[in-house]
């Protein structure tokens, strides 16, 4: 009897255990199924990755391309400008270099213009010496001439306060108002910019007439 009894047990004791190993494999399984479904969904995912990571790097890339092209236009049209404004200014200097040895030869254009018109209204001046001034005078306007410097003509003009410097008003009936009607000192230009402006006297309406157009 007790070793049947036992014989009974046996199978008992081993389907109990097998019932509760079965109990924890089911405890444990729907972890484990997630788990697997987990690992199932990112192996499709990496499995469809590589051609959207693809599309994503042309993507970047053209992005980073356009940009770049950009820079280099922006930078290239900065180089050209700067090309520009260098060629400029280098003919500028070219063209003005001289400038300040013009400005300081004109007082010596003065003083020769000056001492020929004085030996003109002096009968009893040499005749060589006058010469003399007259070719050492139009000798440097030669030289002047060269360096693209040229007279401003301002008599009987109208007065522009651009090349004209007023030292003076003087009546006259016999110009407009505002023409320059004498010089006290010559105007240059340089390249059509102004190295001095003339020293000029304006004419103005006598007072008479004045009076006459007021009344």
């Amino acid at each position: 009897m007790a070793g049947k009894d036992n014989a009974k047990k046996i199978p008992v004791n081993g389907i109990k255990a097998s019932g509760k190993q079965s109990e924890t494999n089911d405890s444990v399984n729907p972890d484990a199924q997630e788990d697997q479904v987990s690992q199932d969904a990112a192996a499709q995912k990496d499995a469809a990755d590589p051609m959207q990571e693809m599309a994503d790097t042309l993507e970047m890339l053209k992005k980073e391309s356009a940009e770049n092209y950009d820079r280099f236009l922006r930078a290239n049209a900065e180089l050209e400008n700067y090309k520009k404004r260098s060629m400029r200014e280098m003919t500028e200097f070219k063209k003005f270099a001289n400038e300040q040895l013009v400005r300081d030869m004109l007082p010596v254009v003065d003083d020769l213009e000056r001492a020929v018109s004085h030996a003109n209204d002096d009968s009893d001046s040499c005749k060589q010496v006058i010469d003399g001034l007259h070719l050492t005078l139009g000798e440097i306007k030669k030289v002047l001439k060269r360096y693209n410097v040229m007279q401003i003509n301002a008599l009987c003009e109208p007065f522009d306060p651009n090349f004209h410097q007023a030292m003076l008003q003087e009546e006259s009936d016999g110009h407009p108002e505002n023409t320059v009607i004498k010089e006290f000192q010559k105007g240059y230009l340089m390249n059509d910019r102004l190295l001095r402006p003339a020293m000029v006297v304006v004419s103005k309406p006598p007072a008479d007439k004045k009076k006459t157009e007021d009344a």
